[in-house]
């Protein structure tokens, strides 16, 4: 029979050891102390968190504009416009230009913003009557295709007609400056995105909850064939949907012409910002478009403060959890 015998120099040991896992703990401790008091010290900072929050809030209505047109056309079409972002695009160089020959003033500005909405919406109108009216019963990968062959196709035409290099605009004096409330201080231009984002969601739930045209439109989300067979011109219905969306899309775009620098690169990011907004919202609906724009906003405003080289993966992060939980979104409907 073996038998062992601790000695003093067995028990220090030991203690020794249980020191020094014990300092060694201590030690992490402070490093995450020190970790979260250096990255997360502004949770504790109202102003901070109100400033990012509005801010997240504002660029949260920008992504509503063109994924409500979005999630609009694949509800009623269900066509994945890849195109939707150059029309965003195309909106803020129509902006730039026509602020660059009509003045900066504000009531310039607001019929520059109409003019850039009109102008998007007949392109749209365009794009619907000449092509895609012609795919609606070709697979969805060829829908794709040509959609994406319109990214090119128009990428090209606005370096034809505005060249490669960016171009700036100015936001009316009117719309300058910063706000201050409560210790808080924001641009006045922010604040006017939020109220349009705001205006417009109204807008679109009375245009599509207390007119004719709008009970159409849902029912065609639902059901597209029985509405053809009660005798709606199906046809215009969708040319109207696809232009509703683009003049959308062309709005969001003239927005932002002063918050952005306009270039042809400008539809890349929107439109996987636009895509994630409406698969987190849920396909074809508005109402979740317009969440998800301010959850989606809201994340990136906090993200770029908590974790500034992750805080583009944060969006994916989100929509991936939306999906796990709900697959079909927020607020859409299973297949």
């Amino acid at each position: 029979m073996l038998s062992f015998v601790r000695t003093n120099s067995d028990c220090n040991f030991s203690l020794g050891l249980a020191n020094w896992f014990d300092a060694h703990r201590t030690y992490k401790f402070v490093i995450m102390i020190e970790f979260f008091s250096q990255h997360f010290a502004w949770m504790l900072d109202p102003t901070v968190l109100a400033r990012q929050t509005l801010a997240g809030v504002s660029n949260g209505m920008l992504l509503f504009l063109i994924s409500a047109g979005l999630s609009l056309i694949f509800g009623v079409q269900r066509i994945l416009n890849f195109a939707h972002g150059v029309l965003f695009m195309l909106g803020a160089f129509v902006a730039v230009s026509l602020s660059a020959q009509w003045g900066e003033s504000g009531a310039m500005f607001a019929w520059v913003l109409l003019a850039a909405t009109v102008v998007l919406a007949m392109v749209g109108g365009l794009i619907e009557w000449g092509l895609l009216r012609r795919i609606y019963s070709a697979p969805h990968e060829f829908q794709l295709l040509i959609t994406f062959a319109l990214v090119f196709i128009m990428g090209d035409v606005v370096k034809l007609i505005w060249g490669n290099e960016d171009r700036s605009m100015t936001a009316p004096q009117a719309l300058s400056g910063a706000a201050q409330t409560l210790g808080i201080t924001f641009p006045n231009y922010r604040l006017f995105l939020i109220f349009t984002g705001v205006v417009v969601a109204v807008a679109l739930w009375v245009l599509l909850h207390k007119t004719r045209w709008g009970i159409f439109i849902r029912a065609a989300t639902n059901d597209r064939a029985m509405l053809g067979a009660l005798g709606v011109n199906t046809r215009w219905l969708y040319t109207s949907v696809f232009a509703l969306g683009s003049a959308l899309s062309g709005l969001g775009g003239a927005l932002a012409a002063p918050v952005v620098s306009v270039g042809p690169g400008l539809h890349v990011q929107i439109i996987i910002d636009a895509f994630v907004v409406v698969v987190i919202g849920g396909m074809g609906s508005v109402m979740g478009a317009l969440v998800a724009s301010l959850l989606v906003g809201v994340i990136n405003a906090y993200g770029v403060l908590a974790f500034p080289g992750w805080s583009v993966v944060m969006t994916f992060v989100c929509m991936a959890v939306v999906l796990i939980v709900r697959p079909w979104g927020l607020f859409g409907s299973p297949e």
